[in-house]
């Protein structure tokens, strides 16, 4: 089976605990809080890993997405005693680097009416919009976002992104050639527009080379 990247939403009940087999993943707190060993994570915190883990929720539940790296036969869902857990994307991988690979989760945030010029990334991603409003242009089609709209990104296939008329921010994992650890992915497409100022900002969360290997 080819790769696949998955975007899953787990909300659990307070106290419920969850256990997970080992897989590269990056887990988001969007609500309250969990603990996974003796780390207490509230929210807009993430945790990433390759090891097994389980985590509990605090006083006041979770809500958290989760993404996860898999050989296309994982099942994905969080299951327990106060356990909802829903797939909101998955993709296969046909655009994967070969080599090895480094799992990038970062927030990408736009002021009122910003946009991100023609370009492109070193790898595939699956975004998910936390607020705001977004339109995609890319392969001939224009797709629009609200607040949980999840939608994949190849890596290779140019993309102009728009922001609605209010401040607009979203979530991805990326994987990406290790050569780019700590490194931007994007490559402007348009001369043009390499000088230009860009409008949007970023905060990294996860930038961790993994055992999994593109081929």
């Amino acid at each position: 089976m080819p790769p696949e990247l998955a975007l899953h939403e787990d909300v659990l009940a307070n106290g419920a605990a969850v256990s997970l087999p080992g897989q590269p993943r990056m887990m988001l707190v969007m609500h309250g809080s969990i603990t996974i060993a003796d780390r207490v994570l509230r929210d807009d915190e993430a945790w990433s890993g390759e090891a097994a883990i389980t985590f509990k929720a605090g006083p006041e539940g979770a809500a958290i997405w989760r993404w996860e790296l898999t050989d296309g036969n994982a099942a994905g869902a969080a299951t327990g005693p106060g356990v909802g857990s829903r797939q909101k994307l998955s993709a296969r991988l046909d655009t994967l680097p070969k080599g090895a690979l480094v799992l990038r989760g970062d927030s990408v945030a736009f002021p009122p009416g910003g946009c991100a010029y023609l370009h492109r990334h070193q790898g595939p991603g699956i975004r998910c919009l936390v607020e705001g409003g977004f339109r995609i242009d890319s392969a001939g089609h224009s797709t629009s976002y609200a607040p949980g709209g999840a939608w994949y990104e190849n890596g290779p296939e140019p993309v102009f992104a728009q922001a609605a008329d209010r401040p607009t921010r979203f979530v991805r994992v990326m994987l990406l050639p290790r050569s780019y650890l700590g490194k931007s992915s994007v490559e402007y497409l348009r001369e043009e527009d390499r000088a230009k100022p860009k409008s949007q900002t970023y905060k990294i969360y996860v930038d961790m080379p993994i055992g999994f290997v593109g081929s």
